[in-house]
């Protein structure tokens, strides 16, 4: 949003603009979403602050800059607006909806990250005989982030327990964090057609891993398999509607 699209809303709203640019702006509320959700904001603002702001200064700064804009526009784009005048209240309004704006377009029009929906619960591996210490290792490496260190232990767990799917799946996620992304899919792959507890959840890493790979495509037909049973289908949903 810049300066001029406040000017444009309050001449809609005061219905001072001429036939011609009312059609243009309905035109531009249909087909731009930012500049419909501006709108809808600054009219939602202009309803709850009309008074509030009625009797104090507003920014200054921002008001000057608008009032510069606001005479070259008027000047060169239509002698009809040229009775719009800002109240010093209405200055204030423009800059919430320009704050409000910056966030509804960070949240709404920016990619996904990994980051955003890797959120792995601390692991408590089931210790098994002599391997007592080589689990402990895995263990605290996987939940203190020392993805590189648990990689090596997982792979040691898995030389003595090569269908172990509790040391597949954790090794998986590991390599996922580590950029090891052909070994990481391969273990996932594996899981994914078993029958063990992470099968789904093996799913849904899969479709982690192409997001971090920012293979948006793949990870949109990944995360379309999941089903509603799965314990992902809330954020695999969540996450579809961020790749849309």
């Amino acid at each position: 949003m810049n300066d001029q699209d406040y000017i444009l809303f309050e001449g809609y709203i005061s219905k001072t603009l001429a036939v011609e640019e009312r059609v243009d702006f309905e035109n531009r509320l249909i087909s731009d979403e930012a500049f419909n959700q501006a709108f809808i904001t600054y009219k939602d603002l202009n309803v709850f602050l009309e008074q509030k702001f009625e009797n104090e200064n507003a920014s200054i700064a921002f008001k000057d800059n608008l009032d510069t804009i606001s005479k070259a526009y008027f000047k060169t784009e239509s002698k009809t607006t040229k009775g719009v005048h800002f109240a010093p209240w209405k200055y204030a309004i423009a800059a919430s909806v320009a704050l409000l704006m910056g966030y509804f377009l960070f949240n709404n029009f920016s990619d996904p990250s990994y980051n955003d929906f890797s959120n792995h619960d601390s692991i408590s591996l089931i210790e098994r005989g002599t391997q007592v210490t080589a689990v402990k290792t895995a263990e605290t490496s996987f939940n203190t982030k020392d993805y590189i260190a648990a990689d090596i232990a997982f792979d040691a767990l898995l030389q003595i327990d090569s269908t172990n799917a509790e040391y597949q799946f954790y090794k998986a996620i590991a390599n996922i964090e580590l950029d090891k992304f052909e070994e990481a899919e391969g273990l996932l792959h594996i899981l994914k057609s078993g029958q063990s507890i992470f099968n789904q959840k093996a799913v849904w890493y899969l479709a982690l891993s192409k997001l971090k790979q920012k293979d948006y495509e793949a990870c949109i037909v990944i995360l379309n398999t999941i089903t509603e049973e799965a314990e992902d289908y809330k954020q695999a949903q969540k996450l579809l509607k961020k790749l849309d």
